[in-house]
C-alpha cells in the first residue's frame, strides 16, 4: 500500500470554503497524533540498536553507540524529533548521556532505518553503531544520565526519552550521535526518530 499523496499549498479564493479545519481557538486540527501526517506522507523514520552496544567516552572520534548521518549527496534535511536510551545489563559506570554532531564522513549503512508507515519508503540516512570520524564531534545536548549498579534499581528501569522536537536538523553532510561522558562495555541501547524533508 502506498503512502497517501500530499500536494502543494492551499489557495483559498474569496467566496470559497477553505478545507483546513480549526478548533474554536483557531488552531489547526489534524488527523491522528503529532507525527501521523509525517508518517502517512512517508517522511518519518526510526532506527534502534538491535543489541546492547558499547559506548565510547566523551568526544571520541573512534566512536560507538548509535548515530545517523545525512550523506552529502542527499536532497533532504533530517529533522530529529526524538532520542531515547535504556540499559540492557548492569552499567559499568555512571555518566552523562547526550547528543553530539559531526560530519557524515566515516559513517556506513550498518543498520537499516525503518519507515513509520510500515512496509513503505526508504530513508536517505546512513545509520551506524560505530564509526571513525574525520572531524571531531561537538556536544550539542545533555539529555540525561546513566547510573552505576544493578538494573533492578529504579533509575535503571525506565526508557529515557528526550524530545528533540525538530530543534536539531541535519543538512546534507552532517551527523548526530550518542554521547556518554564515561563510556563502557556493551550495556546500552538507543533509538532515534526523525523526519526527512525535501530541501
Amino acid at each position: 500500500m502506498q503512502a497517501e499523496a500530499r500536494v502543494g499549498q492551499i489557495s483559498a479564493a474569496e467566496g470559497t470554503v477553505n478545507p483546513l479545519v480549526s478548533d474554536k481557538f483557531g488552531c489547526l486540527a489534524t488527523t491522528g497524533g503529532r507525527y501521523t501526517e509525517a508518517a502517512l506522507a512517508g517522511r518519518l523514520f526510526s532506527v534502534a540498536n538491535q543489541a546492547a552496544v558499547a559506548v565510547t567516552a566523551g568526544l571520541a572520534t573512534t566512536w560507538t553507540g548509535l548515530g545517523i548521518a545525512n550523506i552529502a549527496a542527499s536532497t533532504k534535511n533530517l529533522v530529529i524529533h526524538e532520542f531515547g536510551w535504556s540499559t540492557d545489563v548492569v552499567n559499568p559506570a555512571e555518566g552523562v548521556v547526550g547528543l553530539m554532531t559531526s560530519t557524515h564522513i566515516g559513517f556506513a549503512a550498518a543498520l537499516t532505518a525503518k519507515s513509520a508507515y510500515a512496509g513503505t519508503g526508504t530513508s536517505v540516512a546512513y545509520c551506524d553503531d560505530g564509526a571513525t570520524l574525520t572531524t571531531a564531534p561537538v556536544l550539542e545536548r545533555i539529555c540525561g544520565s546513566t547510573m552505576e549498579g544493578a538494573i533492578s534499581t529504579v533509575p535503571q528501569l525506565n526508557v529515557n526519552l528526550y524530545h528533540v522536537n525538530g530543534s536539531i536538523i541535519l543538512a546534507p553532510g552532517r551527523s548526530v550521535m550518542t554521547y556518554h561522558s564515561i563510556g563502557g562495555t556493551a550495556s546500552m541501547m538507543f533509538y532515534f526518530l526523525w523526519e526527512e524533508v525535501a530541501i
